[in-house]
């Protein structure tokens, strides 16, 4: 699906606020949700939405992506779903004496993998080159994906039967797990009048070009991390490897991302440089997911949350940024 350019925007403020304000008109209430969601786009990393049926997910990814223009795609995770319908296959074109290499649904701006714990582990692999590297290799060819690209995935985690746990390889590729949650009250009304009568998200037009999307996240590369902040990041990452609630703490990548993160928030507020504040606010949805509790822990009931919760504590915070 292509939608047309709209108007470009004065500053990376503005052109933030047209997309927040674009998906709230569908998705009420998760302010926060969306804000997380559109710094995991600036921060040029992919998006798991995990929480039950009905609260939203699949609304929220197609919303982030009907609000920028260029290319989005939905798959349908599946279990019959093949690696090629994700990467793409290589067809024999008889009238050009050729094989001929048709995308797949790989190829798109935004790519929506819709309950992707359906899919087989083979099916989910075909997804890690192509977000780790931004390309796919397809009968030993190389084929490069345009910038912006990003994965938008949703899965039930209550719901096992035909489903296959996300690998931690796989889980570490996502910058950022989020969760919907319940409405309010107030919000729950305002989804019955606006989604009552009609899908609304379909109505949706593009606030902010691809090419925008793409200036502004070199924008965002650029934010100013001091030297203390990037060791209280290394800090919480180290302190993770050695928790003793945890068979595996948080890898390089995990770092690597929270700074990412870290510096799409701050320019989302209209800072120029990353404040402790920011990698806190952050941290669960950034880290969570790339650990793994020990099994001794998971017997007394021990959560990710809890561990984030307690290593927020023990990390001294740092002073002032220089």
């Amino acid at each position: 699906m292509v939608q047309p350019a709209p108007a470009p925007h004065a500053s990376f403020g503005q052109l933030f606020d047209a997309l927040s304000a674009n998906v709230e008109q569908v998705i009420q209430g998760k302010r926060e949700a969306i804000r997380l969601g559109l710094v995991c786009l600036f921060a040029e990393g992919h998006l798991l939405i995990e929480d039950v049926p009905g609260v939203g997910k699949t609304s929220m990814a197609k919303a982030i992506a009907r609000s920028m223009s260029g290319t989005w795609r939905r798959v349908q995770f599946t279990p019959d779903l093949l690696p090629s319908d994700v990467t793409g296959v290589s067809v024999w074109n008889r009238a050009a004496n050729e094989f001929e290499f048709r995308p797949g649904g790989v190829f798109a701006n935004v790519l929506l993998a819709d309950e992707i714990n359906r899919a087989s582990p083979k099916t989910q692999s075909a997804l890690l080159e192509a977000m780790e590297e931004g390309q796919v290799t397809v009968d030993a060819h190389t084929y490069k994906l345009e910038r912006p690209f990003m994965v938008i995935a949703t899965q039930n985690p209550i719901e096992l039967e035909g489903t296959y746990p996300l690998p931690e390889a796989q889980l570490d590729r996502f910058l950022m797990r989020i969760q919907m949650g319940y409405p309010s009250r107030d919000s729950e009304v305002s989804i019955l009048e606006t989604h009552g009568s009609h899908a609304a998200v379909e109505e949706l037009a593009p606030v902010a070009s691809a090419a925008e999307i793409t200036s502004a996240a070199d924008v965002v590369a650029s934010v100013h991390v001091a030297a203390n902040i990037k060791g209280y990041i290394v800090d919480l990452v180290e302190a993770s490897r050695r928790h003793p609630e945890l068979a595996l703490g948080v890898s390089p990548r995990g770092a690597l991302a929270l700074q990412r993160a870290a510096r799409a928030l701050a320019a989302s507020l209209g800072r120029e440089y990353v404040v402790p504040d920011d990698v806190k606010r952050l941290v669960p949805a950034v880290l969570e997911h790339r650990m793994l509790i020990a099994p001794d822990a998971q017997l007394r009931g021990v959560t990710p949350d809890a561990v984030v919760r307690s290593l927020l504590t023990s990390v001294p915070v740092p002073g002032a940024t220089g």
